[in-house]
């Protein structure tokens, strides 16, 4: 009997996850590892990494900031040499901004595009050599519908500008390794609950904008993140590549 669950499958399969220490990261870690995956995961916290490997055998940790280059290549290479490979990167760490635009600082904005694009960059060129080396592999690179579209009303223009960087890129490096094996794809969440969005829900006002701007009415789930990360990262999307996936409650529809 056909099984139409079994390519969402990641049995045997070694996954890195970087901002894994709370939030969404610790989230797409323990889905991961519920769909039989091996996961090592990253972020500056090693106290909240302990805890989240405490709770799930099948994870391990290498803490560290994501930034650092040597750090980046202590994590494809603890990867490897512990499991033996390397099968899905899933580039989720991140930080924002929250000033105006006329008033940013250009240090603050450098620092902002350095983790969340710069970063994903250099571990994406990093996996990718093993993947090619392997026959391929999987990248999924968490961006935002704040790549997607302008807002505004929330000024984050580092922000916007690196995740729309992450969009753009996340096609880019698809297109180049399509032929040699590496799927690249972008996972793009709305309102979600996270450190980052932690202001905004705690308030009625953000609360009541997102009410009035997302046609489904509401933040997210993080549970409704799940499917479209597993689809991403599973044999569920072997012809899918270069694609900026929102999950965004229809956001960026209207």
């Amino acid at each position: 009997m056909l099984d139409p669950l079994a390519p969402f499958r990641l049995d045997g399969r070694t996954v890195v996850v970087t901002g894994a220490s709370s939030g969404l990261g610790a989230r797409f870690a323990e889905v991961l590892a519920g769909a039989g995956a091996t996961v090592v995961v990253t972020a500056r916290r090693e106290e909240h990494l302990e805890r989240l490997v405490a709770r799930l055998p099948a994870c391990v940790a290498l803490a560290g900031d994501i930034r650092e280059r040597g750090h980046r290549e202590a994590l494809v290479r603890f990867a490897v040499e512990r499991t033996g490979r390397l099968d899905v990167l899933v580039n989720n760490a991140g930080v924002t901004d929250n000033v105006a635009a006329e008033d940013e600082d250009g240090a603050e904005f450098e620092r902002v595009v350095d983790v969340n694009l710069t970063a994903v960059f250099g571990l994406s060129q990093l996996a990718a050599r093993h993947m090619i080396a392997r026959g391929g592999g999987t990248i999924v690179n968490v961006a935002s519908v704040l790549g997607l579209v302008g807002v505004g009303q929330i000024p984050q223009a580092a922000y916007a500008a690196s995740k729309g960087g992450v969009v753009n890129l996340t096609r880019e490096l698809a297109a180049q390794w399509a032929r040699k094996g590496v799927r690249v794809n972008a996972l793009c969440p709305g309102w979600f609950p996270s450190e980052m969005t932690a202001s905004m829900l705690s308030d009625e006002s953000g609360r009541a904008w997102i009410r009035r701007k997302v046609p489904l009415g509401r933040p997210g789930d993080p549970g409704e993140l799940d499917g479209a990360l597993l689809y991403l990262a599973s044999d569920a999307s072997t012809y899918t590549t270069g694609v900026a996936l929102a999950v965004d409650g229809g956001f960026c529809a209207v």
